[in-house]
């Protein structure tokens, strides 16, 4: 026993370089093997398990153009606007920097949203995994709180009339709305104090968000990640390392990621970009449609279609609070929606809900589309409070296999 220990720590010591010398005194190697090498992941995931790398890229790819374009940003709101002309038309490569933060704002989003849903499908919130869950939703509270800060600073006519509609809505809660209207804002009219504060918020949120991606990866290689069985691996065979088999995987999705990015930032940025907001912002001139970004849409439709200001304020917080909820709301010990019939068409109602608010927030909640708005939130809040609780008292679910092999 001695002879091939004494062996093995004269192979560790034999090795050189500078990384062999970091790594036998902070295990930083090591450590990258067993975490993202020979980890052990189930042999089923989809597609849909692309988008924790493909958020993580996006994430990266924001912090990068961000950086550079706050060196060239003026936060005021005389200056805020002509500093965004500048890194268009003057900045080497400001144009490209400009292209990749917004297109990669949206997208990112719209991956957060499939990520979310796939979560809800196939159950990722159950036992043991509240943690994992309940991070990735802070990590989207705080994704929804830097995009409203960024699409705030070009100060365009969007930018600004946006801003006075979160104001006035935060405004309206009763005993307290006056007061964060004014923490928020920071004078009686939006302006430099306010343009300054959402910079800094922006900025700092962006590097926040970070550390929780840190928390929430940690979670997730602690509890182990789910599958779209929602059965825990029984046997070896049930697992594969995650390099070779999901690294390749994961390159071939953000390969078709990019090209989608690509296409969207290069030949139709129109699509992901309000063209109002190409016109400095102007206090004396209300558009004629004051309107969010469309991944904002859904909750800008909650909050039409409530009567109250203060209700639907409320409402379209609570479609992100409920969220939070989810993990205790649902007692079925069936994790995935393959198994649960009743749940599963559901949850395709519930994507049919969202997409039916978004187009209510398109449409401003006027006339029949009022109506549909107020049958979607009810819905949408429908599935969460009652059809989650009682479902499993008599849906009838499908035999579970007994490993994933």
């Amino acid at each position: 026993m001695n002879g091939p220990e004494i062996v093995q720590g004269t192979d560790q010591q034999s090795e050189t370089g500078v990384i062999a010398w970091i790594d036998r005194r902070l295990h930083v190697v090591r450590w990258f093997r067993a975490e993202y090498v020979d980890y052990r992941m189930p042999r089923n995931l989809n597609g849909l398990w692309n988008f924790g790398a493909i958020l993580c890229v996006v994430l990266i790819l924001m912090l990068a153009t961000g950086i550079f374009l706050a060196m060239n940003y003026t936060p005021a709101a005389a200056s805020a606007f002509a500093s965004i002309e500048v890194i268009e038309r003057q900045v080497p490569a400001g144009w490209l920097l400009r292209a990749l933060h917004m297109t990669g704002a949206s997208l990112f989003m719209g991956a957060l949203y499939v990520h979310l849903y796939r979560g809800l499908y196939y159950g990722s919130y159950k036992a043991p995994r509240e943690i994992l869950w309940l991070t990735g939703l802070v990590l989207l509270v705080m994704t929804m709180v830097t995009a409203f800060a960024g699409y705030v600073l070009p100060w365009g006519q969007m930018s600004y009339w946006g801003a006075d509609v979160v104001g006035k809505a935060v405004g309206a809660i009763p005993g307290i709305g006056p007061g964060l209207e004014h923490v928020m804002e920071g004078s009686d009219a939006l302006g430099d104090v306010f343009v300054h504060r959402f910079f800094v918020l922006h900025f700092v949120m962006a590097f926040a968000i970070v550390g929780i991606v840190g928390l929430h990866v940690a979670a997730l290689h602690i509890s182990g990640s789910n599958n779209p069985q929602g059965v825990e691996p029984a046997k070896p065979s049930d697992t594969v390392p995650f390099h070779p088999y999901y690294s390749s995987k994961d390159m071939v999705g953000l390969v078709l990621f990019g090209i989608v990015f690509a296409a969207l930032a290069f030949l139709w940025p129109d699509m992901l970009s309000e063209p109002a907001n190409y016109r400095p912002a102007n206090p004396l001139h209300t558009p004629t449609d004051i309107e969010p970004e469309w991944y904002f849409l859904p909750f800008y439709g909650i909050l039409q279609s409530v009567p109250s200001k203060f209700g639907g304020l409320v409402a379209s917080a609570g479609a992100v609070l409920v969220l939070f909820a989810v993990p205790w709301l649902d007692p079925s010990p069936v994790r995935s929606a393959r198994f649960r019939p009743l749940c599963r068409i559901g949850l395709f109602g519930l994507v049919v809900a969202f997409v039916l608010l978004g187009l209510v927030g398109r449409h401003h909640a006027a006339g029949a589309w009022m109506i549909a708005g107020r049958c979607a939130t009810l819905y949408y809040f429908g599935y969460f409070l009652v059809l989650l609780p009682f479902a499993p008292r008599f849906e009838k679910t499908r035999s579970l296999p007994s490993s994933l092999s």
